[in-house]
């Protein structure tokens, strides 16, 4: 089950349609660094270009081919599967030579889905949100030759006003339904957590995964593992575990730890879509309200909102109006610093939502559910917008740099004001 539909902030700017991501050509990603590499120390420096593949699979072969523990390589950011993206890893080798380094990139070298532009050394590991945003250019299939004539005032208004800081899809899976995978673990309902992870076999699924699913749905632990693809790794940690007679919590723990921690990660998104989605509703998604906990752009801080300051702010000559400030919303965790007021009411509600309550993200030793705010609502900068026709028929291409953490399927949302991505597939 999807998470509900989510309100638009231009629902009187007619959309373009078309299909986004027909080919992972059609979305190209590229990482902006913080900094360059000094040259010297004992992480190296990688800037990959990768095509098809998951960061988290692209990790996994980068520390074979370094023979390390995944731990000991970094990253910046997620980036897309379905997609040609380039971002930052680092890989912690201390006391390696350069012929050790050469070695590990030819090894690499073999990975198809992959290819290193560059290799330097530094003097720190990467950190998720070590990057300086992300540069996007996205072409838009299956439109009108006049889809840019629709397109342009879209993201005029979107480039000047912000657009709604939405969780893309593709943080809740292929199957939509991570935020309530996520539900499941901090609930401890791990019986029900399986069955919504192994079972419910859909019709749109690889014939192999919707047969493991409904094998696992008959008991049939043996055929569900055997048919279960590879690339769905939780669900065979899972199915392993079962079938080695292990009950229902420790199945559920034998999924990797990152991979649990994704899927909290999706339930506290899903609770920050809801409060973004009333706020745009109610029409102050860039207006600051008594309560609020308003974000500063430039060094990503929060400071609290009482009646005086939302005057000032929201005043033409205020920090609101020019971009600078933006009410901020919930990742909700015990980290989490708190609105008041009538907002903190409405976090609240948005969290019983999911039949979630601030003390079930408490005291979980194997979870990560630490808390955060975000901004309701983000900027792009240096927007282009084209159109034209190849052999594929006409196409809309739109570019746009976005700050880390935003997701350019919701820009593209806004303008296509349909799905923008293909129907799902088994990854």
């Amino acid at each position: 089950m999807p998470p509900p539909p989510l309100a638009y902030l231009t629902p009187d700017l007619p959309g373009t349609g078309g299909v986004l991501k027909q080919t992972p050509e059609d979305f190209l990603v590229e990482e902006q660094p913080l900094y360059d590499p000094c040259g010297e120390g004992e992480h190296l420096y990688l800037f990959i270009e990768k095509k098809s593949a998951t960061t988290h699979d692209l990790i996994r072969r980068v520390a074979k081919a370094f023979r390390v523990k995944r731990g000991s390589v970094g990253h910046a950011g997620l980036k897309d599967k379905h997609a040609v993206t380039r971002q930052h890893l680092s890989v912690h080798l201390p006391g390696t030579t350069k012929a050790d380094d050469a070695a590990a990139l030819e090894r690499l070298a073999s990975y198809p889905h992959a290819q290193v532009l560059w290799a330097d050394r530094h003097i720190n590991k990467l950190r998720p949100g070590h990057h300086g945003g992300n540069r996007f250019a996205l072409t838009v299939r299956n439109v009108a030759p006049t889809a840019v004539i629709r397109a342009r005032p879209v993201l005029e208004k979107l480039a000047a006003e912000g657009f709604p800081n939405y969780y893309g899809d593709q943080r809740f899976g292929y199957r939509h339904n991570g935020h309530l995978l996520g539900r499941h673990l901090l609930k401890l309902e791990h019986q029900a957590f399986l069955d919504a992870l192994l079972g419910d076999p859909h019709d749109d699924e690889h014939e192999t995964a919707h047969t493991a699913r409904a094998a696992y749905e008959c008991g049939d632990l043996h055929t569900a593992l055997e048919y279960m693809p590879k690339s769905l790794r939780a669900e065979r940690q899972a199915l392993d575990a079962l079938r080695q007679g292990k009950d229902a919590a420790p199945a559920a723990r034998a999924v990797d730890g990152a991979q649990r921690d994704l899927l909290v990660s999706a339930t506290q998104s899903a609770v920050f879509n809801t409060v973004v989605d009333a706020r745009v509703r109610a029409g102050t998604l860039g207006r600051l309200v008594p309560g609020d906990l308003a974000w500063k752009h430039d060094n990503r801080s929060v400071f609290p909102v009482d009646e005086t300051t939302a005057k000032k702010e929201n005043n033409p000559d205020g920090r609101a109006p020019t971009n600078q400030v933006s009410p901020s919303g919930p990742q909700p965790g015990p980290g989490m610093t708190n609105p008041t007021g009538d907002v903190l009411t409405a976090e609240r509600a948005a969290l019983a939502a999911f039949d979630l309550s601030e003390t079930d993200l408490h005291d979980h030793r194997d979870l990560r559910t630490d808390g955060r705010r975000r901004p309701l609502r983000e900027h792009l900068e240096h927007p282009e917008l084209s159109g034209g026709v190849d052999d594929r028929g006409a196409y809309l291409k739109v570019a746009f740099t976005l700050p880390r953490g935003s997701f350019a399927t919701m820009v593209m949302r806004e303008i296509m004001k349909e799905a923008a991505e293909p129907p799902a597939i088994s990854r």
